[in-house]
């Protein structure tokens, strides 16, 4: 087989309509678009436009609320730093921190105001971790498997709303 023998499967690719080009194109003329109108000219931006009455998407209401102070933190649960040591990711004599956790894939990417421990699952291996807040049953659970959690919260830059 050669390069040149090579070509898709029939009703693979489909070839591009071609508006305009006469009325043995089926598209030729007005290359159906219709007559005159905003519509059969170039440059029409109505995507929302509903001929002069109040669009939908005005008149529906607003919804929701992003706080702009909001804290974005890294989340992991006990379950998943479990799982991370049962399959040689975390080694368990080492302190585990955010960069350790990026290094073994359990946390994406580091995140602005660092990582958060919630004590969502079993944890049996006895890890030291080091992280910027916790769930007090992540307390709970981190030290009854034997570790030790430290908070050290990780301030980027205090907020004009934070200084007390």
């Amino acid at each position: 087989m050669r390069l040149h023998d090579l070509s898709d499967n029939s009703g693979a690719t489909k070839s591009k309509k071609r508006r305009g080009r006469g009325p043995g194109s089926g598209l030729g003329k007005m290359g159906g678009r219709g007559i005159k109108g905003q519509t059969s000219r170039s440059g029409v931006a109505i995507k929302g436009f509903e001929g002069g009455q109040m669009p939908i998407h005005r008149r529906l209401p607003k919804r929701g609320f992003n706080s702009l102070n909001r804290k974005e933190y890294a989340v992991v649960n006990t379950g998943q730093l479990q799982a991370a040591v049962d399959r040689g990711a975390i080694d368990a004599a080492n302190p585990v921190t955010e960069e350790a956790l990026v290094a073994a894939r359990v946390v994406r990417r580091p995140r602005k105001h660092g990582l958060r421990i919630l004590g969502n699952g079993e944890l049996k291996a006895a890890l030291k971790i080091t992280a910027s807040t916790a769930s007090a049953s992540a307390h709970d659970v981190v030290s009854k498997a034997g570790g030790s959690l430290t908070l050290d919260p990780k301030v980027v830059a205090p907020s004009a709303g934070d200084e007390a």
